[in-house]
């Protein structure tokens, strides 16, 4: 008999229910509450879903992540060696070369103005790197921090990583997916202040169409114009054109078809739940958590602001033929943000065809932010 109370005592003493504390609950109300949005709401789903399960299951099994040298036979954690890829910079750009071959650059290539628009909505990041800094982040913090502002999840990874700020990569990393999922919240309110019922009315002349020979060229003089400016961004922006040359060039199908569906999808899996489970409890909640948040949203409501106030700028320059509500779609969150700006534009003229045009400088975005990630690592010598 004792024999048996023993047993179940030891399997009683090996439920979660005596390893975990309430910070630990909290943190799986929290990954509750991102399945809820994503699966209920549908704000991201193919992200919000995999890092919400990871940091479920962090938080009730903390050795999952656990490392090799952590651990008492020498096999760490399975999200352990999916984290790793994180750290290598393998996922980040793998899933750029995934974005790359999705992506049509059309829109930019006819518009090459487009490229201002995504520049101006890049001053979100510097707003928040000063901001971090007199929080009392030190400057590589601040500038992984900043980096939110870009709307785009790979490259604040990514950055994180090469700056050493592993501590903060699952504050950033959440917040920055979570402020590219609350997109279609976030910017309208911002995008209505800053403009009147006639600029949100204007009608933008059609794109002219873009050559096969263009749209090949581009990938190619793209990366070698920036890669050899900054060759720090050659894992994201050269992964980025690649997938895109794949998609333009027409001979490899297969290898587009891959990469920008069974690679791509794999991949997110992969780092969304490497990324959910870095929020443990003990790494997540913390002041600096709520700091980091706080300065995400400063960083993503200021860059929103600055490009469609460049928008109005362009607008005034060319006398009116340039819509100011496609300044917003600057940031990097490719397509909702170009989505939004079609929403906000046809809420006062349903005529109003603004989606194509508002592609350009969000996909210009993409690229400002990977090359604004390599203008930090030039910077502090990564």
């Amino acid at each position: 008999m004792s024999y048996i109370v023993t047993t179940l005592e030891n399997l009683l003493q090996q439920t979660a229910f005596f390893n975990l504390d309430w910070k630990n609950y909290v943190m799986i109300a929290v990954a509750c509450l991102f399945l809820y949005l994503a699966i209920a709401k549908d704000y991201e789903p193919l992200l919000l879903t995999p890092i919400a399960f990871g940091m479920l299951l962090v938080n009730i099994y903390p050795d999952i992540m656990l490392t090799i040298e952590e651990s008492s036979n020498g096999v760490g954690g399975l999200l352990h060696y999916f984290y790793l890829l994180d750290e290598w910079a393998i996922l980040p750009s793998l899933i750029f070369m995934g974005v790359g071959a999705m992506t049509d650059f059309g829109p930019l290539i006819a518009n090459p103005k487009s490229f201002l628009l995504g520049a101006a909505a890049q001053f979100g990041i510097f707003a928040a790197y000063f901001g971090a800094i007199a929080l009392g982040f030190n400057d590589k913090a601040a500038a992984a921090i900043a980096i939110i502002g870009g709307a785009d999840g790979p490259t604040s990874i990514f950055l994180a990583e090469k700056l050493g700020q592993t501590a903060l990569l699952g504050p950033i990393a959440v917040a920055a997916y979570s402020y590219m999922s609350l997109v279609p919240i976030i910017q309208p309110p911002i995008m209505r202040f800053f403009t009147t019922e006639e600029e949100r009315k204007i009608k933008m002349a059609q794109l002219r169409p873009v050559s096969k020979l263009e749209r090949i060229l581009f990938p190619i003089i793209v990366t070698i114009v920036v890669c050899i400016i900054l060759p720090t961004t050659a894992p994201l922006v050269g992964m980025l054109m690649l997938g895109n040359l794949f998609r333009e060039s027409g001979v490899v199908r297969q290898l587009a078809d891959t990469a920008s569906n069974a690679m791509m999808y794999i991949v997110v899996i992969l780092l969304g739940t490497s990324v959910g489970a870095t929020t443990s409890a003990e790494a997540f909640l913390k002041l600096d958590t709520l700091k980091i948040v706080l300065l995400g949203l400063v960083a993503f409501a200021f860059g929103t602001t600055a490009g469609v106030l460049f928008g109005k700028l362009m607008c005034k320059l060319t006398g009116g033929k340039v819509n100011p509500l496609i300044g917003s779609a600057g940031v990097s969150a490719v397509p909702m943000a170009a989505r939004v700006s079609q929403k906000v534009g046809a809420e006062s003229d349903p005529t109003n065809f603004l989606l194509m045009h508002a592609m350009g400088p969000n996909v210009a975005g993409v690229i400002g932010t990977a090359v604004v990630a390599g203008t930090f690592m030039a910077i502090f010598g990564v």
